[in-house]
């Protein structure tokens, strides 16, 4: 029954016009495909990775990532999951952090073991500012409450950092010596230049020193007494 079921499927092709629903049907059934994302209501399935312009930046970016949420109890840390935005909208962000319902977060994993609603932070690795990352897909975070969008466009080494403010996305501004300081998850720190030049030790260093703040031993410990309550 389920073979009849996929052979009757048709087949999931980037620029089709789907509901979330549909996407996720055809999604299923096309088990040649493993990245595929709904945008806008439109279908986008990636390309082959390419090695230096998506695989290393990807990397890169979940050790820095990681560090922190190795640091951070409370905080979900997720690679390349499916996330239900809204009807229009199934992304399957490059990499995100989130915080639990239970201690004030905004998305939930569902019974089908999807993450609903918006995650704190998502990040991107673009090809350029041409990139639907920074056109549909930065318009549907934004509506739907994602609070920061990191984006890396690989082909001019540009980051964009967005943070929610009133509705609206505004570029988070670094600081006098080029550091970049979440606004959501205190202590995640970012040197925008070792970043560009994947200079791991400096990287690594500056986000050390935001994890030994106040601020993110504060934000450890709220999370912990909320989760206790």
């Amino acid at each position: 029954m389920t073979t009849i079921s996929v052979l009757n499927t048709p087949p999931l092709e980037s620029g089709d016009r789907l509901t979330r629903f549909e996407f996720e049907r055809r999604y299923d059934a096309a088990l040649d495909i493993k990245n595929a994302e709904l945008v806008e209501g439109v279908v986008f399935v990636a390309s082959p990775v390419r090695a230096n312009r998506h695989g290393n930046p990807h990397a890169i970016m979940m050790a820095w990532l990681g560090t922190y949420w190795m640091a951070t109890p409370g905080v979900g840390f997720y690679d390349n999951a499916t996330v239900r935005l809204d009807e229009e909208n199934e992304p399957q962000p490059d990499a995100l952090l989130r915080i639990e319902p239970a201690v004030g977060g905004n998305s939930w994993i569902t019974e089908d073991d999807y993450i609903g609603g918006a995650p704190e932070l998502i990040v991107e690795i673009a090809a350029s500012s041409a990139s639907y990352d920074l056109n549909d897909k930065l318009n549907a975070y934004q509506r739907n409450g994602v609070q920061e969008y990191i984006v890396w466009q690989i082909y001019e080494n540009k980051l964009d950092w967005f943070i929610l403010q009133e509705g609206r996305y505004v570029s988070l501004e670094s600081d006098e010596q080029g550091i970049l300081r979440s606004q959501v998850f205190p202590g995640l720190w970012l040197s925008v230049e070792a970043l560009r030049q994947k200079e791991g030790a400096t990287l690594n260093a500056i986000l050390q020193q935001g994890l030994q703040t106040a601020e993110h031993q504060e934000f450890v410990q709220g999370l912990a007494q909320v989760s206790t309550e």
